[in-house]
């Protein structure tokens, strides 16, 4: 679990990735030298969120900027109001800080530079409150207990959840007890063509969609993912939405 937790900022449009839009980024010259400092971890932590905050309210605050990680902090369980979000590039902090007290909801949002180990020590502190547990201390969505474990299965999952740099072979990679092809994962965009969070897997059959579904609530890298079973419509409802 701890292995592929630092998969989300190693991969995507990330501090780390190529990207063509990324010409400011750092480059060390040829000769070796380097005439300036690297740039620092695109991270900052934001307080006061309201308790019902969801990763697409924190992308929706920072709209037009790169999301590559949300990560909501819990103290003794519950959701303190704290969370980190990792930004695509080093110049992008600047522009996550401009947002500092404006609101969301009813409530303003504090916004502050953050650093590279404050947000890798949060994540060690998240996972070791639910090991050996991996549900214990996991606030459940209301719909959890509103009969999915007794959901008609159609072959159909919805993925909910997912970091925003996951890409289809990820998914296979947390299915990889399932005969999967990429043209049975779709991930959702919004209009703007970002990842929603969301996801929905087509399996053979009913019968795998259910065994999945003991995937439920484990972890793809930072992110534990909530599983449900949807319909073939809802599917491409969402697709047909994304386009």
């Amino acid at each position: 679990m701890g292995a592929k937790r630092q998969r989300i900022v190693d991969k995507g449009p990330s501090f780390y990735a190529n990207s063509p839009g990324s010409s400011f980024m750092y480059n060390a010259p040829p000769n070796g030298y380097v005439s300036q400092p690297p740039p620092q971890f695109p991270v900052v932590r934001l307080r006061g969120l309201p308790f019902d905050c969801t990763e697409t309210d924190v992308v929706e605050f920072f709209h037009g900027l790169d999301i590559v990680d949300v990560l909501f902090v819990h103290k003794g369980g519950k959701f303190s109001g704290e969370a980190f979000c990792v930004l695509g590039y080093p110049l992008q902090v600047d522009f996550a800080l401009q947002k500092n007290r404006q609101n969301m909801g009813r409530r303003y949002v504090e916004v502050f530079r953050s650093k590279r180990q404050d947000y890798y020590k949060t994540i060690a502190n998240e996972m070791s409150e639910s090991c050996g547990s991996p549900r214990r201390n996991i606030p459940r969505a209301k719909s959890y207990d509103e009969g999915k474990d007794s959901a008609e299965h159609t072959g159909v999952l919805r993925l909910r959840g997912l970091p925003f740099s996951a890409g289809k072979d990820d998914i296979m990679e947390f299915f990889k007890d399932f005969v999967l092809s990429e043209d049975s994962i779709h991930i959702t965009m919004n209009s703007e063509g970002r990842p929603t969070g969301e996801a929905f897997v087509e399996f053979a059959n009913s019968e795998d969609s259910k065994a999945a579904m003991a995937k439920d609530r484990m972890t793809l890298g930072s992110r534990y993912i909530e599983l449900f079973p949807t319909s073939v419509e809802e599917l491409d409802e969402a697709v047909s939405r994304g386009r």
